[in-house]
């Protein structure tokens, strides 16, 4: 027995075998074909043939259960074995259908392909890239990086199929969001490409009903024709129309100085105003006597002591932007003493070196220009109500910013007094005056504050009157659909109290003598209300300056609907033209 016992524990396992079932199986070594399978527990033979386990566990199911509960805890799970089979079997399906894929480019009709090209010609459009760009290898292999399969259409395909209809998207999503709207102002351009190609462009500035400023260029259209006033005039004119935009319904129009464009809104009998960051710049470039100085200070710029690294590199002059030379000019002031030095170690540059006259010249035309470029960045805001600013800032330029200084020299006095005597003179013709006046009264924040004294009762009494209109006109439009219908039913109506007047009579109520002298006095009712409201809207608080009027008014339209409605005419006109 103990021999028995010695050789089972001696038993070996079969050659190769995987299967946990084994571990309770086995063979004596002396059996190298491994012919009797013998069991470890209780020494008996089991028959399997070509290595079948089935017989095995159902001998240790049969014969020891206690190891066949072991046997099966350490069997794995035929569900987990299955799921990974299968989901192997799934990966190995999805990367020979990928490799396949892979190769195989995108049909034009996919949403893929086509989510893909709507993205490039949105990326030419926005950032105005030239649309040889899909051409291009450089291009053509960041996408392949991207995407192998999208293959990049031609230039051609881009310019003739996509611009177009994504042109189209974009003009009836615009046409949609503007065709509800009641007054608009507008600001137009004519400007020349690099390659000197004309170009006439209209901007669309305006107010929704939330009390929301908004503007869209309607149109930068190719504009061949000779740049004469009567051209522009038309221009203009095709362009409004092709939107479908009612001259009536325009407010203002913002224009540059120029003489074709002036004389073109006055072809239209458009109200216009003039830009203000252009009568500004005017207003400085009258300042003559500035020139000499400043091409002095040019030829300091383009000396060769500008590659100098002790010097910050210095802005350079825009002819065009009076800006630029201001910046010019803190530059060379800020580096006086190392520009000295550098200009004094070349005997090329020596004549530059700027004098004590020349420094006091320039102290005092930074002195007056200085506090005028704090303004040039807020002249240019389309997100903003501006056009109520004038009236505000013509006046704190004529007391505070322009106003002369005991410590003034008599270079600044000179060119502050000019500056004032232009922009003051360009903006007194009647017609801007109203205009200004009318825009200021509306806006919460200067209500009549800025309006002459001898001119507010008159733009109170105006006010009155122009809000009365576009309350007929608003009731006017409201009852025009509805003519042919009510005539119809007021025939009826007729009709009926004639035959009915014919068969018996009617009797009066005592309340219906009093009806018609009620309805005689309803247009002067309206006109005194209104009154009462416009009063009642002066004297509200002040607002701070930093308020939004917009949203003044959009908490407070419930209170004042009248005056609101002329509010939302004036308060979208832009003060420049951008």
């Amino acid at each position: 027995m103990a021999e028995g016992e010695t050789e089972r524990l001696q038993l070996v396992k079969k050659t190769g075998a995987t299967s946990i079932i084994w571990n309770w199986f086995g063979f004596k070594p002396s059996d190298e074909q491994q012919k009797e399978i013998l069991c470890r527990v209780c020494g008996a033979t089991v028959l399997a043939k070509s290595g079948n386990t089935t017989n095995l566990f159902y001998h240790l199911k049969a014969k020891h259960a206690i190891e066949y509960q072991e046997c099966q805890a350490m069997q794995p799970k035929p569900s987990s074995s299955r799921k990974n089979a299968g989901r192997k079997q799934e990966l190995i399906q999805s990367s020979i259908q990928q490799s396949f894929s892979k190769g195989t480019p995108y049909n034009r009709n996919s949403p893929r392909w086509i989510e893909i090209t709507r993205a490039i010609t949105v990326y030419l459009c926005k950032d105005m890239v030239p649309f040889q760009t899909v051409e291009r290898r450089g291009f053509k292999s960041m996408i392949r990086a991207i995407d192998p399969r999208y293959e990049v259409p031609s230039r051609k395909y881009v310019t003739e199929t996509e611009m177009p209809k994504l042109y189209a998207e974009l003009r009836e999503k615009v046409e949609k969001e503007l065709c509800d709207l009641k007054y608009f102002a507008t600001t137009t351009d004519l400007w020349s490409s690099r390659t000197m190609e004309p170009f006439l462009s209209l901007t669309i500035h305006y107010i929704t009903d939330d009390w929301n400023l908004g503007s869209r260029c309607l149109q930068t259209s190719y504009f061949p024709a000779e740049h004469t006033a009567e051209e522009i005039a038309q221009g203009l004119k095709e362009a409004l129309e092709s939107w479908g935009f009612k001259e009536e319904r325009q407010v203002c129009i913002t224009t540059d100085n120029g003489t074709n464009v002036v004389k073109a809104a006055s072809l239209n009998d458009w109200t216009r105003l003039q830009c203000f960051g252009h009568r500004l710049h005017l207003a400085i470039e009258d300042c003559e006597f500035l020139f000499p100085l400043l091409e002095k200070k040019k030829s300091i710029e383009e000396s060769p002591g500008r590659a100098q690294s002790s010097l910050t590199s210095a802005h350079h002059r825009n002819t065009y932007k009076w800006g630029s030379r201001q910046m010019m000019i803190q530059r060379v002031l800020g580096q006086e003493k190392a520009l000295s030095q550098v200009l004094k170690a070349d005997r090329k540059t020596r004549h530059l070196v700027p004098t004590w006259q020349d420094t006091d010249v320039l102290e005092s035309i930074s002195k007056t220009l200085g506090p005028l470029l704090e303004f040039t960045d807020a002249l240019s805001g389309e997100q903003y109500v501006s056009v109520s600013y004038i009236k505000p800032v013509l006046h704190l330029f004529n007391n505070t910013v322009l106003a002369p200084a005991d410590d003034d020299t008599e270079l600044t006095k000179d060119m502050k007094r000019v500056i004032l005597e232009y922009l003051n003179e360009k903006y007194s013709d009647p017609e801007t005056v109203d205009l200004l006046d009318m825009a200021s009264l509306v806006d919460p924040r200067f209500k009549d504050a800025y309006i002459a004294d001898d001119r507010k009762d008159f733009m109170k009494t105006r006010a009155v009157a122009e809000i009365q209109s576009l309350l007929e006109v608003q009731a006017a439009t409201v009852t025009e659909p509805h003519t042919s219908t009510e005539a119809a039913a007021d025939g009826a109506a007729a009709a009926e109290v004639a035959v009915e007047s014919q068969s018996k009579r009617v009797k009066r109520s005592l309340g219906s003598f009093f009806k018609k002298a009620s309805d005689g006095t309803a247009a002067l009712a309206d006109r005194k209300a209104i009154e009462v409201e416009l009063k009642s809207y002066l004297q509200t608080m002040q607002v701070d300056g930093e308020t939004d009027p917009l949203d003044w008014w959009r908490l407070y339209q419930a209170n004042f609907p009248r005056v609101a409605r002329l509010a939302q005419k004036y308060l979208c006109i832009p003060m420049v033209a951008t």
